[in-house]
């Protein structure tokens, strides 16, 4: 079945599904077929029921413990150790025999790890190097490693360069060749909020109703500063409120409001990813409609023009764009799941990946079964909703497109790099116009602020969803991942755009932020 569906879908690459079609699309091996409760909702809703839609009880198995002030310390030495480390370097090259040089490298990150420990806490830094070996503190590498992925998850702005290095020293390090050579294991579970409560008797917490205030996401808004304050300090309280209320002689009140921030930790990074995308699928559902095509601001897409690979009418590219921010959101609502499931294929001791030249130098190709069932899951659960699916459902995992789960993770975790800007700039056009040398320049040019960005959001919503970005349309086209492809290739072309000076005027630096602290 899958094979016919990737037979079909290249050959019907940028069509509308017909009832057929989509039926074939839906004989999933792995698709999900249970009835989804948030099918008659409309694709513009808030963060808030987008938390809502999945139990709090299944949203905690994935959820990681924000890294506590004692842990601090274990993460500030797993970063320092892997940012003056060459281990990708000196282990992804050609070589019959890499099990000593794997070996050699990743005990003197240990080494480092033990000496910067030192450094940082004498007392408790000799103890772990006087008459011990590395195998000795097998427990204590298990936590900096783990604490080092956690933050991460967390936090996935940050440690955009150690991060790799972490888990490909991680993926050698499972071997079975490599673990008797160390004698000792580098690898353990990350933490999350559902291990904890489990361990400790406190599931009732989760489903106490005071728990969705303790969580909650304070933002700014149209608030006042009275409203704001009042809001924090009701969330404080009701933290304070449920500590007492389920603190034993098993679970401490430290614990409980670790888990409680912990959540609202990942309400905060729902806020901040889906509400971009909510944003843009109103922009797209305000600004054009489907069956009212504007000659001015038309959104068809012709194979050659402006770059463009695909050939969509005005109308199909309309449902082409809203079905890629609506899998974007979804995928942004799962990504802690996603994350967790990633890590589990790559560092599986029976998954083992092989080191290919994939175009753009040598790479570790690895399947990804854990990540690919759960997109189809998704993609099922998006076919359902939408009714019709315009162009490819081919996800790429495993192969010189997205060669393993990492390369996965670092090319979602894009997304909201993309979009905020876009939404930044338009949102500060009003502001703008307020100065009239820039009032001036935007209507003698665009026609008003309202013209400008309508322009610049038809530009974006056709050049960004073009299919263009690769040499063929099995590597960008209509799939799943060249979706995203084509929008990157959007982002590198924006300096040659005659709008570009709006974004430089909004405060616009780069999509891809920074790589450093």
């Amino acid at each position: 079945v899958r094979e016919l569906r990737t037979l079909f879908n290249l050959f019907d690459c940028g069509k509308v599904m017909d009832p057929a079609s989509e039926k074939l699309q839906k004989m999933d091996v792995d698709g999900d077929s249970e009835d989804e409760n948030n099918s008659s909702e409309e694709d513009s809703s808030s963060s808030e029921e987008i938390v809502s839609e999945s139990t709090l009880l299944e949203r905690c198995k994935f959820i990681p413990l924000r890294v506590t002030p004692k842990e601090r310390k274990f993460l500030r030495l797993i970063e320092a150790a892997l940012q003056v480390s060459d281990y990708t370097s000196k282990v992804d090259i050609r070589s019959w025999s890499k099990k000593q040089i794997m070996e050699e490298q990743i005990l003197e990150i240990c080494a480092t790890i033990s000496g910067l420990m030192v450094a940082c806490d004498f007392k408790e830094g000799t103890e772990l190097v006087i008459d011990r070996k590395f195998k000795d503190n097998a427990e204590f590498f298990q936590n900096v490693f783990e604490v080092g992925r956690r933050f991460k998850i967390m936090n996935p702005e940050k440690m955009r360069t150690e991060y790799g290095k972490l888990l490909y020293l991680l993926q050698d390090a499972v071997s079975s060749d490599i673990q008797s050579a160390l004698k000792f294991k580098c690898k353990r579970s990350i933490k999350t909020v559902l291990d904890l409560l489990k361990e400790k008797g406190g599931i009732p917490l989760l489903k106490d109703p005071l728990i969705s205030v303790a969580t909650m996401d304070v933002i700014e808004g149209k608030k006042t500063r009275e409203q704001i304050e009042n809001e924090i300090k009701a969330k404080e309280k009701a933290i304070k409120d449920l500590s007492e209320k389920y603190k034993t002689e098993h679970i401490s009140t430290e614990d409980i409001e670790l888990c409680l921030r912990s959540i609202a930790d990942n309400n905060s990074f729902l806020r901040s990813n889906c509400d971009c995308l909510d944003q843009m699928i109103e922009h797209l559902q305000t600004r054009f409609k489907p069956d009212q095509e504007d000659k001015k601001f038309s959104l068809k897409i012709t194979p050659g023009k402006g770059g463009a690979r695909l050939s969509h009418g005005h109308k199909t590219q309309y449902h082409y764009v809203l079905q890629s921010l609506t899998l974007w959101r979804e995928i942004m609502k799962d990504m802690f799941k996603l994350w967790y499931l990633s890590e589990e294929d790559l560092l599986s001791e029976r998954n083992y990946y092989r080191l290919m030249d994939t175009g753009q130098g040598l790479n570790r190709v690895q399947n990804a079964p854990s990540v690919y069932s759960a997109m189809h899951k998704i993609l099922n659960t998006l076919h359902r909703r939408l009714g019709s699916w315009v162009g490819s459902s081919v996800v790429h995992l495993g192969d010189h497109n997205v060669p393993n789960a990492l390369m996965f993770i670092d090319k979602y975790t894009q997304v909201p790099r993309i979009i905020n800007p876009i939404i930044g700039c338009i949102r500060e056009i009003d502001d703008m116009v307020k100065t009239e040398g820039i009032k001036v320049y935007v209507n003698k040019i665009f026609g008003g602020p309202e013209n400008l960005k309508t322009y610049i959001l038809c530009d974006f919503f056709k050049h960004g969803f073009d299919g263009s970005g690769a040499d063929n349309f099995f590597d960008a086209g209509s799939c799943i991942d060249g979706r995203l492809t084509s929008a990157w290739n959007w982002c590198s072309k924006l300096h040659k755009k005659d709008y570009y000076p709006i974004f430089r005027l909004s405060g616009f630096v780069g999509f891809d932020g920074s790589w450093q602290k």
